[in-house]
């Protein structure tokens, strides 16, 4: 018994580093430190998810007093989608003034927009380079082709009421414009011709409602009409 005793001892004392050493299972603290997501760009321009087609244009570079000014404009169709800065002065009167230019220029559709008071030079620059970006889309626009123009003149239709023939002008294959070539000297068919016209360039086909009392005249008219529908696909 008396052996046994250093024994217990000695495994005691062996048991304390032990514990002193044993690994923590604390999993609060890390040294990675997680990358924040990324934050949306809040650049005066955007581009369009609609699937429109979008014209970017970069208007000339102006040296002013405070430095070069130089704006990019981005076009949906003819109209100004938005106006970022490419180039400005680094001066607090025009970080301040270049916002009101942008939000004139978007309400005005144009480079006719006031100055902002205290940023006179920067102002100017700015539409002038803005007016450049208008003229360059404004060159691309009329280098594009346009629809083609067509006349085509319906079939002569003999009514009770005397001739009726029609004359389509077709932009593409939209109908642009009717007229009439020949029509009943009558005060119902003269009433009826207007709404005929406007009820044909809606629905874009001969498919269109009689006009009630000039039943002769719109029955002429819409026989005629298919006839020139039918010459322009033809």
């Amino acid at each position: 018994m008396k052996r046994a005793i250093p024994v217990l001892v000695l495994t005691a004392v062996g048991l304390v580093p032990l514990w002193r050493y044993e690994p923590s299972t604390d999993t609060t603290s890390t040294t990675e430190a997680v990358a924040p997501a990324p934050s949306a760009s809040s650049s005066s321009s955007s581009s369009s998810s609609s699937g429109s087609s979008a014209l970017v244009v970069e208007g000339s570079v102006v040296n002013t007093e405070k430095g070069p000014v130089q704006v990019e404009v981005t076009f949906d169709g003819d109209k100004i989608a938005s106006v970022r800065m490419l180039q400005q002065p680094n001066h607090p009167q025009t970080t301040a003034a270049v916002p009101k230019l942008i939000e004139s220029t978007l309400e005005a559709q144009s480079a006719d927009i006031d100055t902002v008071s205290g940023a006179t030079i920067t102002s100017e620059g700015y539409k002038e380079s803005l007016q450049a970006a208008l003229d360059e889309q404004g060159a691309v626009a009329s280098a594009s082709p346009s629809p083609t123009s067509e006349v085509v003149a319906g079939s002569t239709v003999n009514t009770e009421k005397g001739a009726v023939q029609v004359e389509v002008t077709f932009e593409g294959d939209a109908i642009a414009s009717v007229r009439m070539l020949q029509q009943p000297d009558h005060p119902q068919t003269t009433a009826a011709v207007p709404k005929l016209i406007e009820a044909t360039l809606e629905a874009q086909s001969a498919d269109i409602d009689t006009v009630s009392g000039a039943t002769i005249t719109s029955d002429g008219y819409k026989e005629s009409l298919q006839a020139a529908l039918d010459a322009k696909g033809a």
